[in-house]
């Protein structure tokens, strides 16, 4: 006898809804794409997330962070139960912050800028009222993985070489941060969503782990897709700073800096894999699918983003050049695209 086939993702998904909420599912989408590990479940009368992925320990522990976090602020989705492996959460959305932010003007950008700060340092500071800070596990606290964070700046290399002013091992010190507090990670703007009532919520809590905590706001700044100018994103997070998070302002904002500087590189290095393989895409599909930001402006943007914040400290300076060179050649090719476009 031919072994029976195993259930889709999404048949498992809506035999736990039903059984879990005791209502029959009426339709099922998927936001981010068919290959993504959530869909969005219409129900009679409201629209949930449920979420497959395929660490189930993951999911385990997101559903946790949600429950803990949620008790203090409202800035995330609420977890609605876990089924096995499948995680239900309340919908944050449709209008994604990725989208959002590029449909505004300047003072409106800032307005929105202003919340997703806000909302990080809310949910850092709701997990100071968890237990969180102690059990969460430690990201990138191996030598490996701060090498290979600073070691990315090779990829510029070929953009006027490294300067010999550049201190590898002081670089490496400094990003070799002790685990102090919760970070959700990936905070790139594609995962934040204004709900019908107005308000901004972070979701995909999947990486949530402990570090120094300025890599949320590193993630958000070096977004590619992300269009304000850096240096009105450091006004932002001073506006927002959390000073109970026990760190002073001006550590926090150097550790910004230098952090902002080697995530540009990475950031760098993955539009320029995947314009190889792919070529340039549209600004409007990178965002609708929140993909990587494989778009000559966006490469530019990145490049503006590492030049400011690696001027910003003695230790990166150096790279500064390198940044800029870069720049000015996206800023070309993007020239020359929408000259033969016109």
């Amino acid at each position: 006898m031919p072994r029976p086939k195993e259930k889709s993702a999404q048949a498992q998904i809506v035999d736990a809804a039903r059984k879990h909420f005791g209502q029959e599912v009426a339709r099922v989408s998927a936001p981010g794409g068919e290959n993504r590990s959530s869909f969005r479940l219409h129900l009679a009368e409201r629209t949930v997330i449920a979420t497959l992925r395929p660490n189930f320990r993951r999911t385990h522990l997101e559903a946790h962070v949600l429950t803990e976090l949620g008790r203090h602020c409202s800035d995330l989705p609420q977890c609605l139960g876990v089924v096995g492996e499948i995680m239900f959460q309340s919908d944050v959305g449709k209008r994604r912050l990725n989208v959002e932010i590029a449909q505004v003007d300047g003072p409106a950008q800032l307005d929105l800028a202003a919340e997703a700060v806000a909302g990080i340092f809310r949910i850092h500071g709701a997990a100071r009222q968890t237990e969180l800070n102690e059990i969460m596990p430690h990201l990138g606290n191996n030598k490996d993985w701060v090498l290979n964070f600073v070691d990315a700046v090779d990829f510029l290399q070929g953009l006027g070489g490294i300067s010999d002013q550049f201190d590898r091992i002081a670089a490496y010190e400094r990003i070799d941060a002790p685990a102090r507090q919760f970070v959700k990670w990936d905070c790139r703007s594609g995962n934040a969503a204004i709900g019908r009532d107005g308000k901004l919520r972070w979701f995909d809590f999947e990486y949530a782990g402990l570090r120094h905590g300025a890599e949320d706001i590193a993630w958000l700044i070096g977004d590619e897709a992300w269009p304000l100018a850096p240096q009105d994103m450091v006004d932002v997070v001073i506006d927002a700073f959390d000073p109970t998070c026990g760190i002073a302002l001006p550590d926090y904002l150097d550790y910004l800096s230098v952090y902002l500087t080697f995530h540009a590189v990475q950031r760098l290095k993955l539009i320029s894999k995947e314009a190889k393989k792919r070529g340039w895409l549209s600004k409007d599909r990178i965002r609708r699918y929140d993909d990587a930001g494989v778009h000559p402006e966006f490469a530019a943007q990145i490049c503006r983003v590492g030049a400011y914040f690696s001027d910003q400290s003695e230790l990166t300076a150096p790279l500064t050049p390198n940044f800029l060179e870069a720049q000015q050649g996206f800023e070309t090719i993007a020239a020359q695209d929408a000259k033969r476009s016109a």
